[in-house]
C-alpha cells in the first residue's frame, strides 16, 4: 500500500485510473454525476466521481488525464469542494457563463486523434451528441463501450435491493391505464410507435408504484418500454411485493428483467420516442438504425408536473402535518438553547426526523437536512456529518433546509433561526432576502410564461443594493416523488426550452438566498402553486398560492425596511399559518405558533 493512499485515499485512486488509463491508450476520462437513469440522487454503486474524487456534491463531472485532473461545478459548491479536493491533485473548474465547459476543455487541451473514455451506461444521448460535436474538429475518438473505474474500484457498493410498493390508491386519483392512455395519445401525435423512459420519477408516476433504491425519492430502478398495445417494465422482478404485482397486472403492464431491456430495444422497428437528455446511450446502443427516432422531453414529464385538484388537497395536508411539526421542533430547540444545552448541527437533523416521524403518512426526509451555523450557512449545499460538524456556539445566524418525503406530499421548507445576538447587518441580508421572496411570492404573469423569465422578479430586490445569490430561484416539486422535479425550473442561467413554462396545476419553490462567505448564508424558502389571477383581454393570468405552513422568525426582520404592502403580505401569510396549524399543536408547540404569527 502506498504512502498516499494512508494520507489521501483519493490521490492514491487517481493514480492507480491513470495506470489504467495508459494500458488502454486512453487520454481523457470523463467520470460524470449520473446513472442509467440520469438522476439526481445516485444508488452508491454509481458515486463513482465522489468515490473517486472525494467531493461529495450533487452536481459536478470529473475528468482526469495523465498531467490534469479538474471537477466541474455550478457556485452552490464553490466553498465546499476546495475543502473536499485538498490534497487530492484534483482542481476545482468554477462552471460559469463564459467559462469553457469541461467538453470544449478537453477539445482544446488534447490532441489530434485522442481517445476519451466514459461509461456509455452513465452518459445521455444529449451529452454524448454535444461530446462528439465539441471533439469533431481534433477527430477526438469517445469511448463508451467500457467501465474502466469498475477496474479499480474493488468494494464497489452492490445495486439497490429495496422492495416496489403500490402508492396508496386512496392517495391517487388516476390509474395507471389513464396516465398511460394520455402518454399514448402524445405517442399518436408524435407519430411514435413505441416509447422508452428512463427516468425514475416518470416510471412511478406512470406505474402508480414507489420503492426506496435512491436516497429520499421513492423511486425505483427500472426502465418502461410503452407500445400502443403493450407496456413492458423493466425491473429486478424480486423487488416487487404482491401489491405492487398485482397492480402492474392491472394496468397491463408486463415485466422483464432489469438487463433485459437492451435485447428488447434490438427487437424494435418502426420508431421510437425518447428524452435525449433522460436515456442513456448504452441503453439504446442495439435500436436498429433503420428505426427513426424521435427525440423530445417525455410526455409525462410534463403530465406530473400539473397537479390536480385531489393532488393537491392531499398535498395541502401533508403541509399542514409538516408545519405541524416544524412548530414542535422550533419550541423544542429554543428551549434547548435557552436552558444553555449544547446543540450541534447533526442534532438538528436529527430533531427534525423525530418530529416529522411522528406525523401521519411519513416515510423520510425529501433530502439531506441543511442545518449551517455561521458560516457553514454560507455553504448553500452544506451537509454536516460525523466527521465535520459545527455546534451552535456563541451568536450567530443557524440556516435551515430541510423537507420530508409523506405519501401525501413532499416537502421543502428553509428558515432562518437566531442564535444568541444577532448583528443589524445579519437582520439586513435576512430583511432584503425576505423581500425578494415576498415580491416573487406576490407576482402576477401570464400564463404559459418562461418559467426562467420570473427569476429577476426576487432577485432585483437584492441587485438594488448590489447584491446576489449564485443559485436559481426556484424549482419544481413532485407529488410524493422528487423534491427536485421539473421541467419548470425559475433560474436566470436556466436553457429556455418549450415545456419550460407556468401553468396552472404546478409547484415550484421560491427560495432567494444571500451569502457572506465565511461568516453567515440567509435563504428563505416557501413552495407555491400555480393558480388563477384573473382572465383579461389580454389572456390568462397567474398567481402563487403559498403552501408551505412556518412563520419567518419576524425577530430577525428590520421592519423599517419593509413596504406597508410587504408587511401586509408577512402578516397575511402568518394568520393563515396561525389558521392552519393552531388545530394540530397543544401546548408549548401552539404557544410558540401564536407568538411567531403575531402581526409586526
Amino acid at each position: 500500500m502506498s504512502n498516499s493512499n494512508l494520507i489521501n485515499p483519493h490521490a492514491d485512486r487517481l493514480h492507480q485510473l491513470r495506470d489504467v488509463m495508459k494500458l488502454h491508450g486512453i487520454d481523457a476520462i470523463i467520470i460524470p454525476s449520473n446513472d442509467p437513469h440520469m438522476s439526481e440522487y445516485l444508488p452508491e454503486y454509481y458515486q463513482g466521481r465522489a468515490w473517486l474524487s472525494g467531493f461529495t456534491g450533487s452536481v459536478g463531472t470529473l475528468v482526469v488525464t495523465q498531467n490534469f485532473a479538474g471537477v466541474w461545478t455550478d457556485s452552490r459548491y464553490w466553498v465546499q469542494a476546495p475543502k473536499q479536493l485538498k490534497g487530492t491533485g484534483i482542481d476545482l473548474m468554477k462552471m460559469e457563463q463564459g467559462k469553457p465547459s469541461f467538453a470544449k476543455f478537453l477539445a482544446e487541451n488534447l490532441p489530434n486523434n485522442a481517445t476519451v473514455a466514459i461509461d456509455g451506461s452513465v452518459l445521455s444521448v444529449a451529452e454524448y451528441d454535444d461530446l462528439n460535436e465539441k471533439f469533431a474538429t481534433k477527430d477526438i475518438k469517445l469511448l463508451t463501450d467500457r467501465d474502466f473505474l469498475a477496474k479499480i474500484w474493488q468494494d464497489r457498493p452492490s445495486l439497490p435491493c429495496a422492495k416496489i410498493y403500490e402508492h396508496q390508491p386512496k392517495f391517487v386519483d388516476m390509474t395507471a391505464k389513464d396516465k398511460l392512455a394520455q402518454v399514448r395519445e402524445q405517442m399518436t401525435a408524435k407519430g411514435a410507435s413505441h416509447h422508452l423512459i428512463s427516468s425514475l420519477d416518470d416510471i412511478a408516476w406512470l406505474t402508480n408504484l414507489r420503492g426506496a433504491d435512491v436516497s429520499f425519492n421513492p423511486v425505483f430502478l427500472a426502465h418502461l418500454l410503452i407500445g400502443h398495445k403493450s407496456v413492458t417494465l423493466f425491473v429486478h422482478q424480486d423487488k416487487l411485493n404482491d401489491a405492487a404485482k398485482a397492480a402492474l397486472d392491472g394496468a397491463g403492464i408486463d415485466v422483464l428483467d432489469y438487463d433485459d431491456v437492451q435485447a428488447k430495444i434490438a427487437k424494435l422497428d418502426d420508431s421510437l420516442l425518447f428524452d435525449p437528455a433522460k436515456v442513456a446511450v448504452s441503453t439504446i446502443e442495439k435500436l436498429p438504425s433503420l428505426v427513426k427516432r424521435i427525440q423530445a422531453v417525455n410526455p409525462s414529464t410534463i403530465l406530473k408536473a400539473v397537479k390536480s385538484d385531489a393532488d393537491i388537497a392531499h398535498i395541502k395536508d401533508a403541509m399542514r402535518a409538516d408545519g405541524a411539526a416544524l412548530c414542535e421542533f422550533f419550541v423544542k430547540l429554543e428551549h434547548k438553547l435557552a436552558a444553555g444545552e449544547r446543540v450541534s448541527e447533526l442534532d438538528i437533523d436529527a430533531m427534525l426526523l423525530e418530529a416529522r416521524s411522528r406525523q401521519p403518512y411519513f416515510v423520510s426526509p425529501s433530502f439531506d437536512t441543511i442545518a449551517g451555523f455561521c458560516s457553514n450557512g454560507a455553504v448553500v449545499h452544506y451537509k454536516a456529518t460525523k466527521d465535520s460538524f459545527g455546534y451552535l456556539d456563541g451568536d450567530g445566524l443557524l440556516l435551515i433546509d430541510s423537507g420530508a418525503q409523506y405519501e401525501n406530499g413532499t416537502t421543502d421548507i428553509t428558515r432562518m433561526a437566531a442564535v444568541g445576538c444577532i448583528s443589524d447587518e445579519e437582520k439586513k441580508d435576512i430583511t432584503y432576502v425576505l423581500k425578494a421572496h415576498i415580491a416573487l411570492a406576490k407576482a402576477h404573469f401570464p400564463a404559459n410564461i418562461p418559467s426562467m423569465q420570473l427569476d429577476v422578479l426576487a432577485r432585483n430586490q437584492l441587485w438594488q443594493h448590489g447584491l446576489d445569490y449564485g443559485h436559481g430561484t426556484g424549482h419544481g416539486v413532485g407529488y410524493f416523488m422528487n423534491v427536485h422535479e421539473g421541467p419548470q425550473v425559475i433560474s436566470r442561467t436556466a436553457a429556455p426550452t418549450p415545456e419550460r413554462i407556468m401553468v396552472k396545476g404546478m409547484i415550484t419553490s421560491n427560495e432567494p438566498g444571500l451569502y457572506r462567505t465565511g461568516q453567515w448564508g440567509v435563504r428563505l424558502e416557501n413552495l407555491v402553486l400555480c393558480v388563477p389571477a384573473c382572465q383579461t383581454e389580454y389572456g390568462e393570468f397567474l398567481k402563487f398560492e403559498n403552501l408551505t405552513l412556518c412563520p419567518f422568525d419576524t425577530r430577525l426582520i428590520l421592519s423599517n425596511l419593509l413596504t406597508q404592502e410587504e408587511k401586509d403580505w408577512l402578516n397575511d401569510y402568518h394568520q393563515k399559518v396561525r389558521d392552519e396549524l393552531s388545530g394540530l399543536v397543544d401546548g408549548d408547540a401552539k404557544a410558540w405558533l401564536i407568538e411567531r404569527t403575531k402581526a409586526i
